[in-house]
C-alpha cells in the first residue's frame, strides 16, 4: 500500500478508482497503440488503467472515507483477478480494449466497491453494467477501425488505486493518491 498524496481541506478533487496494470501489459499495450492507433491521441502509459468507479469532483474531506472503502473492497477481493484483452471497441470519443473477466472476479470487486461508495453517499451506480476495459486513445471523430486486440496473455492487475485527475489542455494527468493490494496480498 502506498500513502495518499497530500491534498487541501476544502479543495474539490476529480477522483476515480481503478485497477493498475502490470508493467509487461503496459509494454504490450504501448507497442500495440504505436502499431495500430497511429494518428489518434493515444492515452499515455501512465494513464492506462481499468476504471472501477469514476467519482467526479468530490470535496477533499471525503477522500479518507473513499480510501477506506477502496482498502476494504480490495482486501475482500479475490487476489487472482484474471483479465485478458478480448476485443477492440470505439465509442463516440474513445478507443477501448475490452477485457474478459475470468470468473467475474473483477466485476465482483467493482460491484462491492460501488455498493460501498453508494452507502458512503459519494457515488451513483451507472445504469449500464460495468465493463472491464482500458481506454487506449481519444478522438473527435471515430476512426471506425476494426482491430484485433494486442496479444496480451491473461494477467492479474498489479493493485487497485485511487487517482486524482487533473484536466489540462494536453489531456488529463493522473496522480495515484494511494494504491492497495488485492485480496490482502
Amino acid at each position: 500500500m502506498t500513502s495518499p498524496a497530500s491534498v487541501g481541506g476544502d479543495e474539490r478533487l476529480r477522483l476515480f478508482l481503478a485497477l493498475r496494470l502490470p508493467e509487461p501489459v503496459l509494454d504490450d499495450i504501448g507497442r500495440w497503440q504505436a502499431e495500430c492507433l497511429a494518428g489518434l491521441r493515444l492515452v499515455p502509459r501512465d494513464g492506462l488503467h481499468v476504471t472501477l468507479a469514476f467519482l467526479g469532483y468530490r470535496p477533499a474531506g471525503e477522500l479518507e472515507g473513499i480510501l477506506r472503502e477502496l482498502r476494504e473492497a480490495a482486501a475482500a477481493a479475490a487476489a487472482d483477478l484474471r483479465l485478458t484483452a478480448s476485443g477492440y471497441r470505439e465509442t463516440r470519443s474513445v478507443s477501448l480494449l475490452v477485457l474478459d473477466d475470468e470468473a467475474g472476479r473483477a466485476a465482483a470487486l467493482a460491484g462491492d466497491l460501488h455498493a460501498r461508495l453508494e452507502r458512503l453517499g459519494v457515488y451513483r451506480r451507472e445504469s449500464r453494467p460495468w465493463l472491464p476495459h482500458v481506454t487506449v486513445a481519444r478522438f473527435r471523430q471515430p476512426p471506425r477501425l476494426r482491430l484485433e486486440p494486442p496479444g496480451i496473455r491473461t494477467f492479474v492487475p498489479s493493485d487497485a488505486a485511487a487517482y486524482l485527475s487533473r484536466l489540462r489542455p494536453s489531456g488529463a494527468q493522473y496522480e495515484v493518491l494511494e494504491s492497495v493490494a488485492l485480496g490482502g496480498r
